[in-house]
């Protein structure tokens, strides 16, 4: 399944997210993933395994140019200059000459005239054709409001925290507004239960109405999550290093939901963040330093 972007490139809609892979397991989780059909891999410097993405796929035996590349800069090369080096540091690690997705890791509220400046180095980038698509991560509606005022050229993707727990239905309009795709991060709510987030938090997984929905079809509550976001016309990027769990979660596109199922999912949205604010600063965190390639 294809998604359309703004500027008429096509990703693949369903893809393997890496965030929290370690390194030494991403490589066989992201060889693992292109052999079961996955064509699109998600990573971003700030993960520290950009080089062992580019190497699952070089050991997939797979074209370049049947595999979607998307990864993300991060705030410690926020500015023009930084951010070009950036994209030098990330084909370095990858092992390849162009990326299919670039994207701002966070808005950085705290600094955001340096961020206006690595979006217009990724605005160059995609001019020159290094980068095949550009876009930002984690933007709230008054972050691209600005970002759109001072640049040319419209996001083609928000990647956001959404599962549903957590639908962000004024994120996704502002995105639908301006010709922007919303890609799901934690699309299935893995943040929702990883240790060390806080305490109190529901494990969308265990979710009563979703287990309904999973039940009548033969299906995982996992796979219902990720059925919810394609039909609602999202990309999803779910993660996991489990090869089981990798082929269940692409085995999603032969059962539909219907409209009373897509609405019971929809009624589940909390409203409540689980992962970090994209409008709070974190200096400490903004400050890591991303390694050359």
């Amino acid at each position: 399944m294809e998604l359309k972007l703004n500027n008429g490139v096509t990703m693949p809609a369903l893809g393997l997210g890496v965030f929290q892979s370690p390194p030494e397991e991403t490589t066989a989780a992201v060889q693992t993933a292109l052999e079961v059909g996955y064509r699109h891999i998600d990573t971003a410097a700030a993960y520290g395994n950009e080089r062992e993405v580019g190497e699952g796929i070089r050991r997939s035996g797979l074209d370049r140019g049947d595999v979607f590349i998307e990864t993300k800069v991060w705030v410690s090369d926020y500015g023009y200059d930084e951010a070009l080096h950036a994209w030098d540091k990330a084909v370095g690690k990858l092992g390849v000459a162009q990326l299919d997705l670039l994207i701002l890791h966070q808005p950085a509220p705290d600094r955001f005239d340096k961020t206006i400046a690595a979006y217009k180095a990724l605005e160059t980038l995609h001019k020159d054709g290094r980068v095949r698509a550009i876009g930002v991560s984690n933007f709230m509606p008054h972050h691209l409001q600005q970002l759109l005022e001072a640049t040319d050229v419209v996001p083609a993707v928000n990647q956001i925290e959404l599962h549903p727990y957590f639908q962000q239905p004024e994120v996704q309009a502002a995105d639908a507004a301006s010709g922007i795709l919303t890609q799901a991060w934690s699309p299935i709510g893995g943040i929702t239960f990883y240790p060390g987030w806080g305490e109190n938090r529901r494990n969308v997984m265990r979710d009563p109405a979703i287990a309904g929905v999973a039940q009548a079809h033969g299906k995982t509550p996992a796979q219902v999550m990720l059925r919810w976001h394609l039909q609602q016309g999202r990309s999803a990027i779910p993660k996991s290093t489990n090869p089981a769990r990798i082929a269940e979660n692409f085995d999603v596109f032969d059962f539909e939901l219907s409209a009373d199922q897509l609405a019971a999912i929809d009624a589940l949205d909390s409203g409540v963040r689980s992962g970090p604010d994209p409008d709070v600063a974190r200096p400490e965190r903004f400050a890591l330093v991303i390694p050359e390639a």
